[in-house]
C-alpha cells in the first residue's frame, strides 16, 4: 500500500482539557463541509491528534484538498504525506523515493529524519528508526546528514494502522474551529476593515453571517455587489454563509431632515448598530462584529465609538480596534479581500454626511436627536426592506425580498 494523503494537525486545539473532544469534533464536521463538493470517493478519518485526508484512485485531487486545508481554522500544519503499510521497509522505501523527489535537480542537500511513534508497539523505537531510514537516504542518494539545519526534514510518523511520511510542511490558518464559540453578525461595508474583523473572529471560532447596509435608493446596486464577493471570500473559511442587504438610504434623508448636522454618522452608525442588533437577536446570533478601529477616522473616537456601542443589546465585538491601516491592509492583501474592497463603489456612510464629524458625542445627545424619529418604526422598515441571499463559496441563490425578521 502507498496512498498520497494530507494530514492535518491542530495547533491551539491541542491545549484544550476536557472539552478538546467538542473541539475535535467540530473541526472535524468543517473539514467535512470544507471537502463536500469535491463528490464521492474522499475520505477524512481521525487519528490521534491528526486528521488524515484522502481520494483512492482521485490523485487530481491532492493538490485541491491541501489547497482547502489550509484554509480551515483549527488547522496550524498542513502536510502533503504517503500512507504506507506499517513495517520498516515500506516507511524507509517511501521517505527515500519522496526524499529523491524533492531534488529533482539531482542536488545534495543536508537532511534530518524526525520519527515519532504514536503506537508503542512498532518493533523499532523512534531512534532505531532515524538511524534507519537516514542511512538509506545517506548512502542512496549520496546526501549529508545535518541535524540542526536540514534543507530537506523527513517526517515519519507510525500510527495504529499505517505510517506517513512527509518531506514537506505548510502552515495552517491556526486558531479554533469555526462555530465552536458560537454564532456572530458581522456588518459588512465594501471597505477594507470589516472584512478583515470577521476574518479574525471567525478565527476565534465565531461562525459570522453578514449584514450590508446600501444607501438604495439614493444610491445604485454597486455597493451590495462588492459585499456580496466579499462574503464569498469569506464563506471559503466556514463553509457558507448569509448575508442580508438593507437599503438604508430614506432612513438616512429622515435623519438629515430632523437636524443631525454633525451628529449625522453616528447617528447613522448607531441606526445600522440597532437594526443589526434586532437581526441578530431573530437569527439566535451571540455578538456583533464591525470593523472600527480606535481613532482611524473622526466617527472612531472613543467617545463615539462607546455612543454607537450603547445601542446595542448584544456584546459588539472589534476585533481590529488596535491595528492601524498598514496592518489593516497588509492583512486584507493577504486574504484576497483587498482587491475586492478596492473597487469602485456608492458608500452608504458618505451619503449625506456632514462637512464635519462630532468626535466628542455622548448617548444623551443622540438620543434627543433620535426622539425626532419613531425608532421602532424606522428599524421595523428597516428590516422588512431586508433581502436575504445564501453565500456560499462557489455559487449563490437569492432567496427574495422577504423579511428577514419573522
Amino acid at each position: 500500500m502507498r496512498q498520497p494523503c494530507v494530514l492535518l494537525k491542530y495547533g491551539e486545539l491541542a491545549l484544550k482539557g476536557r472539552n478538546r473532544g467538542r473541539f475535535e469534533q467540530q473541526l472535524l464536521d468543517n473539514v467535512r463541509a470544507a471537502l463536500h463538493d469535491l463528490g464521492p470517493g474522499v475520505r477524512v478519518r481521525r487519528r490521534r491528534g491528526v486528521i488524515v485526508l484522502s481520494a483512492p484512485g482521485r490523485p487530481g485531487l491532492q493538490d485541491e484538498l491541501l489547497d482547502r486545508a489550509r484554509e480551515v481554522f483549527g488547522v496550524s500544519v498542513v502536510q502533503p504525506a504517503l500512507r504506507v503499510d506499517r513495517t520498516p521497509e515500506a516507511a524507509t522505501a517511501a521517505a527515500r523515493d519522496l526524499a529523491r523527489a524533492a531534488r529533482p535537480d539531482g542536488t545534495r542537500p543536508g537532511f534530518a529524519v524526525r520519527a515519532r511513534r504514536r503506537d508503542k508497539d512498532f518493533p523499532l523505537t523512534s531512534t532505531e528508526l532515524n538511524i534507519l531510514i537516514g542511512d538509506v537516504i545517506r548512502t542512496e542518494l549520496g546526501w549529508p546528514v545535518d541535524l540542526t539545519g536540514p534543507e530537506v526534514e523527513v517526517a515519519v510518523e507510525v500510527d495504529r494502522r499505517e505510517v506517513f511520511v512527509a518531506v514537506e510542511r505548510y502552515s495552517g490558518v491556526g486558531g479554533l474551529p469555526v462555530g465552536c464559540s458560537g454564532r456572530a453578525l458581522a456588518l459588512l461595508s465594501g471597505g477594507f476593515d470589516s472584512p478583515v474583523a470577521a476574518h479574525r473572529a471567525m478565527r476565534r471560532g465565531l461562525a459570522c453571517d453578514f449584514v450590508h447596509f446600501t444607501g438604495a435608493p439614493l444610491t445604485g446596486p454597486s455597493s451590495a455587489y462588492k459585499a456580496y464577493a466579499l462574503a464569498r471570500r469569506l464563506a471559503r473559511f466556514q463553509g457558507g454563509a448569509r448575508l442580508w442587504v438593507i437599503p438604508l438610504g430614506h432612513a438616512q434623508k429622515e435623519l438629515a431632515l430632523a437636524g443631525a448636522g454633525s451628529l449625522h454618522v453616528v447617528a447613522q452608525r448607531r441606526l445600522m448598530v440597532r437594526t443589526a442588533d434586532r437581526l441578530a437577536h431573530a437569527q439566535r446570533a451571540h455578538a456583533l462584529v464591525t470593523g472600527d478601529s480606535l481613532g482611524q477616522v473622526s466617527s472612531q473616537t472613543l467617545s463615539n465609538l462607546a455612543t454607537v456601542e450603547q445601542a446595542a443589546t448584544l456584546p459588539l465585538l472589534r476585533p481590529l480596534l488596535a491595528w492601524d491601516k498598514e496592518e489593516i491592509m497588509a492583512e486584507a492583501d493577504r486574504l484576497g479581500t483587498a482587491e475586492i474592497s478596492r473597487l469602485p463603489d456608492e458608500d452608504c456612510c458618505s451619503l449625506l454626511a456632514p462637512r464635519r464629524v462630532a468626535t466628542r458625542t455622548t448617548p444623551g445627545a443622540l438620543a434627543r436627536l433620535e426622539q425626532r424619529l419613531d425608532l421602532e418604526e424606522t428599524v421595523d422598515g428597516l428590516l422588512a426592506k431586508a433581502r436575504l441571499l445564501q453565500v456560499t463559496p462557489g455559487r449563490h441563490e437569492e432567496t427574495g425580498e422577504a423579511s428577514a425578521v419573522s
